[in-house]
């Protein structure tokens, strides 16, 4: 069942505000768990975001420029888990299925 998440600025250091200096995203993209979703800038210094979720995203609360902080919405994504978990499985499996007739072989 898929489910509306939503992705907030996860803790980035001693930072106030921190300006957005691109967006890797947008509504309808479909993306991974751990994929970049903006990149910041501070002090010269610049971070990519990445999601905590996989899905696709509904709606983004942040452009290039804003100044956000810790907490600070940054999209909203429609994310199913179940069905991350029924790709997942099959590749295990064939890894196992791999195993056994390489060690035949030898």
């Amino acid at each position: 069942m898929a489910e509306l998440k939503t992705i907030h600025l996860p803790d980035v250091g001693d930072f106030d505000e921190i300006e957005i200096i691109e967006v890797l995203i947008a509504p309808g993209d479909h993306i991974q768990a751990e994929d970049s979703i903006i990149v910041l800038e501070s002090d010269k210094a610049t971070m990519e975001i990445p999601s905590p979720y996989a899905g696709a995203v509904q709606s983004l609360k942040v452009k290039v420029g804003d100044k956000i902080s810790q907490g600070s919405e940054i999209a909203t994504i429609e994310s199913s888990e179940a069905s991350a978990e029924v790709v997942e499985k099959p590749q295990v499996e064939s890894e196992k299925q791999e195993a056994p007739a390489a060690q035949q072989d030898d």
